[in-house]
Formats: C-alpha cells, structure tokens, sequence
C-alpha cells in the first residue's frame, strides 16, 4: 500500500485489470495520501471518500469485462468544473456551499474512462491568475518547495500530482493554466486543441480560449488521459480535426518523424525579462532535438501590441462570466474586482473588436509559422515564484502585470486554439522548469511523439520532491 503512489496511471490500471490490486485499495492509498500531504499543499477544496470508494467498489464488482482502460486509477476533478453532488467552490467565497445537480461533459467521460475521483482540486478566484491564493484557504504550492507557489489555475492538480496522490488529474487552461502549474510543479501538461474535449453542457467561454487538457508524470499517461477526454459531444461549437485512428496512446508506439522545429526563447512582448535558467533549458532541449535528427531553427516571433490588448480585453469581459450579485462585489479579492471592474467598462462594440482583432491576428500568426511543425519555447519566464510575489505590493494592476510578465508565451496557444505541451526538462537547482512545445491545430499526436522521444532520451520520471 504505501508504494503504490510510485505507480503510473497505466500502471496501476493494468494491476487492477491483472487482479494484483483492487481498486478499493489503490483509492485507500490515494485518500491516505491526500489527507496526509493535500492540506500543506493546498492540493484539495474537498476529499470525496465516500463516494470515491462506492465507485472503486463498483469498479471491482464489475471485473476485467466491464473495465475501461483507465479503471481504478485515482484522479480529482479541477474545481472549477460542475460535479454533481460535489461542492464546486470556483475558488470563491462567493460560491462557498455550491453544489451543482448535473456533470459537465468531461466529469463523465472522465468516470466512464474507469477514473475514480477521490474530490476537487483547488483554483484561484475563478480560475483568473496564474498563482493559486484563494481566499480562506491554504495557497497551493509546489511540493519541489513548499514556500513556492504550484501555479494557477490548476495549481491544486498539478500539486496533488507532484506529491504523488494522484498519477493524473483534470485541468482546464484559458492562459496557461495547465502548462504554469506543470512546469513549476514538474510535470507533463497537455493544453489541447480548441474543441478537441467537450465543454458543455455550460462550460466553455464565447471566446474558445478556455479548454480542458491533462496533467501528468509521464507523457504516456497524459496521453492516455486525453483519450478518455477527447470524444465527440453533439453541440459542441468548435470542432478540431478527428483523434488518431489508434488514440494518442497508441500512437506513442509509432516512431517520431523528423520534424521541422523552431526555436523561440525571446520574449513574444515588450519589457519582458527571461531568466537565464528559463532560456538556457529551451536552448538545451532544442539542442537535444537537433541530437535525436529533428531540424531546429531559432527565430523571433512577437505578438502584435493590439493582439496582447485584444487578449486582455477579452479576459477582463470573460472576468464578469460568473455571476455574483452586486452586493457580493466587495467580498472577492482585489484581482477579480479589478478584472471585474475594467470588464464592465468594455462596451459591446469594444467587445466585438477585440474579438475580431483575435481572429485576424490570430491567421496572420499561425501563417507565419506554419513552415514549422513545433514551436519551442520556455513555459516560463522565472523559475516558481514565491508564495504572495504577486500580490506583495497590494496594486491588483501590479498584479496583473507580473502574471503577464511571468508567463509571456502561453496565452498565444489560447489565441490561435492551437496544442501545447509543457514538459519537465529544466532546472534551477532543486526547482523545475518547464520547456513548451506547441503545435498545429488539431495535432496532439505530433506533439505527443516529440514529448515521449525527448522523455525517452532524458528521463524524468524518477525524479521526485523531497518530503513526499
């Protein structure tokens, strides 16, 4: 029992299906785990146990036939996704005590993948910045130190991860949210393609730039989470090229072609200052790539002024998506009232502009690499910021301008709707950083193949954060 965090998600799928575990007791190991480790780590919101382990139960009573190929892998959904019968909190003491009547899409493709969430992991204030400090609650953080923050907006998943409670967990990523909390956190973070993993049935954002993706130790098991993920729901407004024929795991097994790479570690905007530890890990993966026979061409791709103000134009309109009554306005934290703020101040026909300057924008920028099969990048600006650096000096604009600085590259990928994967390949001393790879709209498989080729030749699933 007490190795079985050591498990990959595939791992411990196939020991259930061989009948060396049950999957009761690999959610007991998980539910011990979490309540050991979770409330240091701000991993949780809320433990499921009970429901956890009536699902495990259901899952051995049904045996090898009525196995999915994920059964009895422990997981937990992103607390900003609707659970039924679960308190989804949005990271808001606006939404304390909510408790959805229905699923959205992925909770049940996820359970009938075989997964069993054992409860929801944290997010900040309705999942806006990149660090994960909500109100009230403990900050998450990253298990590689425990005074560094694992990111945001999934920072509660990727450090449930990272500690080993969970082998895979949920994510959603709108800026960046699933690749930040990797590459501090040291993981494997897949954001998909737009419309490649339904939203609804009231999910989503009118802008597509939100989507649901994997966080994981190895690049196998996010792929095998993805599968679980991507099917087809009837509805959906956005519909990405079909999956691989075989799934993305199965396509794993096939040899990586040569691809054509560029390699891009300049800021893509004005004013934006990389570490060298965060530019020296692109540069070594790049030359890794050139190594394994695939063509690396450095080059210099900036985002265009009015794209990053159509962007942030955006994000501030989709600030006001949650409704909160204007007597609650006072009790969320200064970054959403700021957001909140400056979003009502966006007229209709401002709101249109923008979004058409995205869509302009955004053909012009896919265009312009589009001789390139991957664009590799540092996920990050700096190494894993300390807990409460982005809010030291009380000025929510101040904020807001040390997340942007701090994570220049990833919102593009929410832009063009393309797949981005952050992978765990640098280092700061003890800290993790993570290096990108993004790729063409509808071409997970191509960025997947690239992922397991470079963990194949520089393994990093041994590697694990002290104290865990």
């Amino acid at each position: 029992m007490s190795d079985l965090h050591e498990l990959s998600a595939l791992e411990t799928a196939a020991a259930v299906r061989r009948g060396d575990l049950t999957a009761l007791e690999v959610v007991d190991a998980a539910l011990a785990r979490a309540e050991r480790l979770g409330p240091a780590l701000g991993a949780f919101t809320v433990l499921t146990p009970e429901r956890a382990r009536d699902a495990a139960r259901a899952v051995d009573l049904a045996g090898v036939d009525g196995a999915g190929p994920l059964s009895g892998v422990p997981t937990a959904i992103k607390d900003l996704t609707a659970t039924a019968g679960v308190p989804t909190g949005r990271g808001s003491v606006i939404y304390d005590g909510w408790v959805p009547d229905r699923d959205d899409d992925v909770v049940g493709l996820l359970r009938g993948a075989g997964t069993i969430s054992i409860g929801k992991t944290a997010v900040p204030e309705f999942g806006l910045p990149c660090y994960t400090e909500p109100a009230g609650a403990p900050p998450a953080v990253t298990p590689w130190d425990r005074t560094r923050s694992a990111g945001g907006s999934s920072g509660g998943a990727a450090a449930a991860v990272a500690a080993g409670i969970l082998p895979v967990a949920h994510g959603t990523d709108g800026g960046g949210s699933i690749r930040i909390p990797a590459s501090v956190c040291g993981l494997v973070g897949l954001k998909t393609t737009r419309g490649r993993v339904p939203a609804g049935p009231a999910g989503g954002d009118p802008a597509g730039l939100s989507v649901h993706g994997p966080l994981a130790r190895t690049v196998a098991d996010a792929a095998a989470l993805l599968d679980a993920m991507a099917l087809a729901s009837p509805g959906e407004p956005f519909v990405p090229a079909a999956p691989p024929a075989g799934g993305y795991l199965g396509g794993l097994a096939a040899p990586s072609p040569r691809r054509r790479i560029a390699l891009a570690v300049d800021p893509p905007l004005d004013g934006v200052e990389v570490d060298p530890a965060c530019r020296g890990a692109a540069e070594d993966v790049g030359a890794l790539l050139a190594e394994l026979g695939h063509e690396v061409e450095p080059v210099t791709f900036r985002l265009p002024d009015e794209g990053v103000a159509a962007f942030l134009t955006l994000w501030r309109v989709l600030s006001l998506g949650d409704p909160v009554d204007p007597a609650d306005e006072p009790r969320l934290q200064p970054l959403t009232r700021h957001l909140r703020a400056e979003g009502r101040a966006v007229d209709g026909a401002a709101a249109m502009t923008a979004l058409h300057t995205v869509q302009v924008l955004t053909r012009a920028f896919v265009a312009e690499r589009a001789g390139y099969d991957a664009v590799l990048t540092p996920t990050v600006a700096l190494p894993p910021r300390p807990i409460g650096w982005f809010t030291e000096t009380g000025d929510p604009a101040d904020d807001f301008a040390r997340q942007i600085a701090f994570t220049p590259w990833n919102a593009i990928a929410n832009l063009t709707g393309e797949p981005a994967i952050s992978l765990p390949l640098g280092w700061a001393g003890d800290l993790p950083i993570g290096v990108a790879l993004r790729g063409r709209r509808g071409e997970e498989s191509a960025l997947l193949g690239l992922a397991a080729e470079l963990e194949a030749a520089r393994p990093w699933a041994d590697r694990r954060p002290p104290e865990v």
